[in-house]
């Protein structure tokens, strides 16, 4: 009313102005409340998620309000307190244990989750358990020429209907493979930690293993494998067992045993040209039968 009478201003004028002030101060209120809110949530988050991991490989960029909601996609969780009972309660019904290995609970959990994310979001063609030793056979090709050959992996895979994973490793996180299933399609996810074609497409033909013996009847099993020279349990001894025949026949390694003794680098190339087997993968079986790792070899293991 006192500027009305100085300034000749409609009071309702000063007052529509007021109320627009009021507003924007509850508002303003209501957005700090919702900032510290998120700000509480992240710490939590932070306890559980190795964040720097997921910022580095582009997921997150330090704005809560996408960052937040990336991380409940990754871990298929709608709010913090689903996010800390699934950590508490993530477990594996088959893995290999070892006392020996230094492992981050919290990298583990990140690494299996962006896995089961990942593969979510891959379309393939429609899985047969009939073709899978058809698959294994083009794969063995791919791994004898060795050239492009994670992508022509990833080729193969999705068209005979199997998700491919490959997750950039993380510190005390010293998984091998892990094989689950993803809607109707098996699916196996990898960390390149060593960069060798004798492990990659040993480790491949092991998931591979676990699809077609142990998840074929059960789509609730998962096998998360982890590196241990231990003993293995069942289920570990017959995906090893049918990985080694997959990639080197049971007739190969006879001839092996039989004809080539004692083997060198020549005899090895032999071999592997008869049998159309990358050198380096059978070299990889003779060190792991010999036990002994350190063989001065001219043959290349590298993944190409």
């Amino acid at each position: 009313i006192l500027l009305e009478n100085i300034l000749e201003i409609p009071a309702d004028y000063w007052m529509k102005f007021q109320s627009q002030f009021e507003i924007d101060k509850a508002r303003i209120k209501e957005k700090n409340i919702a900032r510290l809110e998120k700000i509480e949530i992240w710490k939590v988050i932070k306890e559980y998620v190795p964040v720097n991991y997921f910022k580095k490989l582009g997921y997150i960029n330090d704005n809560l309000d996408e960052d937040i909601p990336a991380i409940k996609e990754i871990y298929n969780v709608k709010n913090v307190d689903d996010l800390v009972s699934t950590y508490a309660k993530n477990s594996f019904a088959f893995y290999r244990k070892s006392e020996k290995l230094q492992i981050d609970e919290k990298n583990i959990f990140a690494w299996s989750s962006l896995a089961l994310h990942e593969a979510k979001i891959q379309n393939v063609n429609t899985f047969n358990y009939e073709n899978v030793g058809q698959l294994c056979k083009k794969l063995n090709d791919i791994f004898f020429e060795n050239i492009n050959t994670i992508e022509k992996v990833k080729y193969t895979l999705k068209q005979y209907g199997v998700k491919l994973v490959l997750i950039q490793k993380l510190d005390k996180t010293p998984v091998d493979g892990f094989s689950y299933w993803s809607g109707n399609n098996p699916a196996i996810a990898l960390t390149l930690r060593h960069g060798r074609i004798d492990n990659f497409a040993f480790t491949l033909m092991h998931e591979i293993a676990h699809i077609e013996l142990h998840l074929k009847n059960n789509k609730e099993k998962s096998f998360l494998d982890l590196t241990t020279k231990g003993k293995a349990d069942k289920y570990e001894a017959e995906a090893d067992l049918f990985a080694q025949e997959k990639l080197i026949s049971r007739d190969c390694w006879s001839d092996i045993v039989n004809n080539y003794l004692p083997l060198n680098d020549d005899k090895i190339i032999d071999i592997g040209e008869k049998y159309k087997i990358n050198p380096a993968i059978l070299l990889g079986r003779i060190c792991f039968e010999m036990n002994y790792y350190a063989l001065k070899t001219k043959i290349d293991k590298k993944l190409n």
